[in-house]
C-alpha cells in the first residue's frame, strides 16, 4: 500500500501556481522552460541583456517564448558592462595651466587611445588620466573631466582636478571642483 501511494500518489498531478525562470535562450535554459511550464500554470521568463557576445540567445529566447506564448522579459543590464569587459564611450575633456612643460596633441591621443580597451570603472580611468598627467607635466592646474555614454539610463561624468600646493592654484582646485561645468563642451561660464 506504502508504495502504491508513493508511485501514484507521491508526485503530484496538480500544477502550481506561477514561476518566473531565468532564460538565456540557450539549451539548459530552455529545458529548464520547458519542465516549469509542465509543473506551473502560469509561467514568465526573463532574460537578462548585459552586453553578451551571443545577441543570437537573446533572439532565440525570445522565439521560443513567442511560440510557447510565454509573457517573456528583457532586462537591459548594460549598466554592468565594466564588468562583463564592453566598450565604453566617453568624450576626455582635458583643460590645463603649464608651468614649464606642455603635452604634444599626438602624445595625449595616443595615451588617450590606450583606455579603448582598459577595462576598468569610469571614475578610476578619469583620476588615472588626471594623475598621470599631473606626474609628467608638473601643471599650475590641471582639470580631467569624462562624458560617458549612459548605461540603463545612468550617466557618470567623473571630474578630476588638481591645483598645484602653495600657490592660488590649489583654491582654484577646490572651488573649480564644487562648481566645475556640468557641460564643459558648451564654454559660456568662464
Amino acid at each position: 500500500m506504502r508504495a502504491l501511494n508513493i508511485s501514484h500518489f507521491g508526485r503530484s498531478t496538480i500544477k502550481r501556481q506561477s514561476a518566473l525562470v531565468v532564460f538565456s535562450g540557450g539549451q539548459d535554459s530552455t529545458t529548464c522552460l520547458f519542465w516549469t511550464m509542465q509543473h506551473y500554470e502560469t509561467v514568465e521568463a526573463v532574460t537578462f541583456a548585459y552586453g553578451q557576445r551571443h545577441h543570437l540567445e537573446i533572439q532565440i529566447a525570445r522565439e521560443i517564448a513567442k511560440e510557447q506564448g510565454i509573457r517573456h522579459h528583457i532586462l537591459d543590464m548594460s549598466l554592468l558592462g565594466q564588468i562583463t569587459a564592453q566598450p565604453d564611450f566617453a568624450t576626455i575633456h582635458i583643460s590645463y595651466i603649464p608651468d614649464k612643460l606642455c603635452v604634444e596633441s599626438k602624445s595625449l591621443k595616443l595615451y588617450l587611445f590606450s583606455y579603448r580597451n582598459h577595462g576598468d570603472f569610469h571614475e578610476n580611468c578619469i583620476n588615472t588620466i588626471g594623475k598621470d598627467l599631473v606626474n609628467l607635466l608638473d601643471p599650475r592646474y590641471l582639470e580631467v573631466w569624462g562624458k560617458f555614454t549612459p548605461r540603463g539610463g545612468i550617466s557618470i561624468d567623473p571630474y578630476y582636478n588638481y591645483g598645484k600646493q602653495g600657490t592660488k592654484y590649489e583654491g582654484l582646485a577646490e572651488q573649480r571642483l564644487f562648481q566645475h561645468d556640468l557641460y564643459p563642451e558648451k564654454i559660456d561660464n568662464r
